[in-house]
């Protein structure tokens, strides 16, 4: 019987979590950015390890909860806590223990968890002694602790392997070709965040989304048109640019990322909307694919 299970990345903003999972499965599926809170959503990225199916689950930062937003965000984060075979739980090495000893109290269904030591890389190797010491009172709570830097010094398979042992013996729950479920749709979606994100700076990135307007596939060439949705007319101002040079950049940046995802030809066309207040009420999340409970 194969292995098959949910393994949800949990962790502080910026924690690292969606590269991790983007250099686990060897491909970029899902948004990164220097900026806490960038991602809002939980989002499933499948990795085939040996004959087993490991189902990790990205998720928004654990976080104060500061607006509406961030409100959805934090109980997308602790849903997936609450629903899943194991958590891995990034820590990144220079972190205080708070962050960790906050998720503790988080995770209240006590699922097993990994604990992660994240950009390791920065660190030297005395200074990543000593902080694995400090996390060695909470040796109980964890399954095993693992330093690991996605640039050097760890492969794949060292966090795989580690992880397949505490997965439930289960047949696949998704077909072993695809490396997410998620819709093209919401990845373009992600992509041109992402680039938004890169691009704008402030709190701009912050109170817009995209939409997704439309999707034509030619032979030759992908025609997506997308409108990124702000909450006002100088943010539109600012997302546009003086002589449409702010767009041009966020248009190039999310067409490079998408081509680069489906080796295939894209023209990628931008407008956009100004939607007052629209992150500020539960009408206007909603509107946006963002449902509070």
């Amino acid at each position: 019987m194969t292995k098959c299970g949910y393994v949800s990345t949990i962790g502080r903003p910026n924690a690292g979590k969606s590269s991790l999972l983007n250099w686990l499965v060897g491909e970029k599926i899902t948004m990164v950015s220097h900026k806490a809170n960038a991602t809002r959503k939980r989002s499933n990225v499948i990795v085939m390890h040996e004959d087993d199916q490991i189902v990790f689950v990205d998720t928004p930062g654990l976080h104060e909860k500061e607006k509406l937003i961030n409100q959805f965000m934090l109980d997308e984060a602790l849903k997936a806590m609450g629903d899943c075979d194991l958590i891995l739980f990034l820590a990144p090495v220079t972190d205080r223990i708070c962050y960790y000893e906050d998720f503790l109290e988080k995770n209240t269904k006590n699922t097993k968890h990994i604990l992660l030591l994240t950009k390791t890389d920065f660190v030297s190797k005395k200074e990543l002694f000593e902080k694995m010491e400090e996390y060695e009172k909470y040796n109980d709570r964890f399954e095993c602790i693992i330093p690991v830097s996605i640039k050097k010094g760890r492969k794949q398979a060292d966090i795989l392997d580690e992880v397949v042992k505490y997965l439930p013996e289960h047949p696949y729950l998704f077909d072993p070709e695809i490396l997410t479920d998620s819709h093209l749709r919401e990845i373009y979606k992600e992509f041109i965040r992402e680039s938004i994100f890169d691009n704008i700076s402030d709190e701009i990135p912050y109170e817009a989304d995209v939409v997704i307007d439309s999707i034509e596939e030619k032979e030759k060439i992908d025609v997506i048109k997308a409108t990124i949705v702000v909450e006002k007319s100088s943010q539109k101002g600012m997302i546009i640019g003086k002589g449409a040079t702010a767009i041009k950049r966020i248009g190039k940046s999310a067409r490079e990322k998408i081509e680069k995802l489906t080796q295939k030809k894209v023209f990628l066309e931008l407008f956009v909307s100004v939607k007052k207040g629209w992150s500020k009420n539960k009408e206007g999340l909603k509107d946006m694919g963002y449902n509070l409970d």
